[in-house]
């Protein structure tokens, strides 16, 4: 599995929320696996191809919201030995954090 976090941001903008909210709608018509946070989306797709292809999709869905300009950043994990989800990284950390 890619796990991706991505952060679009309609520039000018001074409350993002409604176009947070129609790209997680996006992302739930599609059946794609996502976890919301403060600052981010991640999502958990199982090829960058595809994880392009559904950023691209909110990308320019930000522009039919009414954006007139869009930064969208873009961060993989692609790990190819094991396959791993978002909640297995996670458990991880916190395994270590209470001395696991």
């Amino acid at each position: 599995m890619v796990i991706v976090e991505f952060v679009i941001v309609p520039l000018g903008e001074k409350s993002l929320s409604r176009y947070v909210a129609e790209v997680v709608k996006l992302l739930e018509r599609k059946g794609v696996k996502y976890q919301l946070t403060p600052m981010a989306t991640i999502i958990e797709v199982p090829t960058v191809r595809e994880a392009f292809e559904i950023i691209e999709e909110a990308h320019e869905l930000t522009f039919k919201l009414g954006a007139e300009r869009v930064s969208t950043t873009v961060r993989i994990d692609d790990r190819r030995d094991r396959e791993r989800h978002m909640e297995d990284k996670v458990k991880s950390v916190m395994e270590k954090v209470r001395g696991g």
